[in-house]
């Protein structure tokens, strides 16, 4: 490789971070809403509500991050919290896909799962994922409080969610990392909200 090529792809990898950095400066904004989000989950699941959480893709992975930390722990040890990645079921996710198209994959697992007072975090960086809009839908219709975590909005992930948080980047890659780390602030609030103590 050429030193000017080298050069090239050092400035290109410093221009990802530059842009990794200013969005999470961007993000700060939101951040009144993760801290009201995680007082209101932090109580829905002390008193035995449950988290549900679907995405497609490096978003469902972001929303198994989540529920991990949630059922495993975040920073400190403390009880085990209610919380289903709602992708992670691959026999009801490809038996409901099967059956009921994959439009339901998310939205029967909600209508299953969730009870009036749960909470299901919606995530998607374009915020146009039909069956994750369609999760969003089936939970407000039954009770349960439905959020958006997505990319620069709104759409039409946000207008069928209850509230939603918008991260302002300009690609995927940046906004799923963004994405994780509001998993994680949300994560400590929860904690701070249980009076688990570091």
């Amino acid at each position: 490789m050429s030193p000017r090529v080298a050069a090239q792809q050092e400035q290109k990898q410093e221009q990802k971070l530059e842009a990794l950095a200013d969005a999470a400066l961007r993000f700060r904004e939101w951040t009144p809403t993760v801290i009201a989000w995680g007082r209101h989950l932090g109580h829905v699941l002390g008193r035995g509500g449950r988290l549900l959480a679907c995405g497609n893709g490096g978003s469902a992975a972001e929303a198994q991050h989540l529920t991990a930390e949630l059922v495993g722990r975040f920073e400190t040890d403390r009880r085990p919290l209610a919380a289903i990645p709602l992708h992670a079921d691959t026999s009801a996710a490809t038996a409901i896909g099967n059956d009921y198209g994959p439009v339901n994959v998310f939205a029967r697992q909600v209508q299953a799962h969730g009870r009036s007072g749960d909470v299901l975090i919606c995530l998607s960086t374009s915020g146009r994922s039909p069956n994750v809009i369609a999760a969003a839908h089936v939970a407000r219709r039954i009770g349960v409080t439905a959020w958006a975590i997505t990319g620069p909005g709104p759409n039409p992930l946000t207008a069928a969610c209850d509230d939603a948080i918008m991260v302002d980047a300009g690609t995927t890659s940046t906004v799923q990392e963004i994405h994780l780390a509001a998993v994680h602030l949300l994560c400590g609030v929860v904690d701070e909200t249980l009076g688990v103590r570091k």
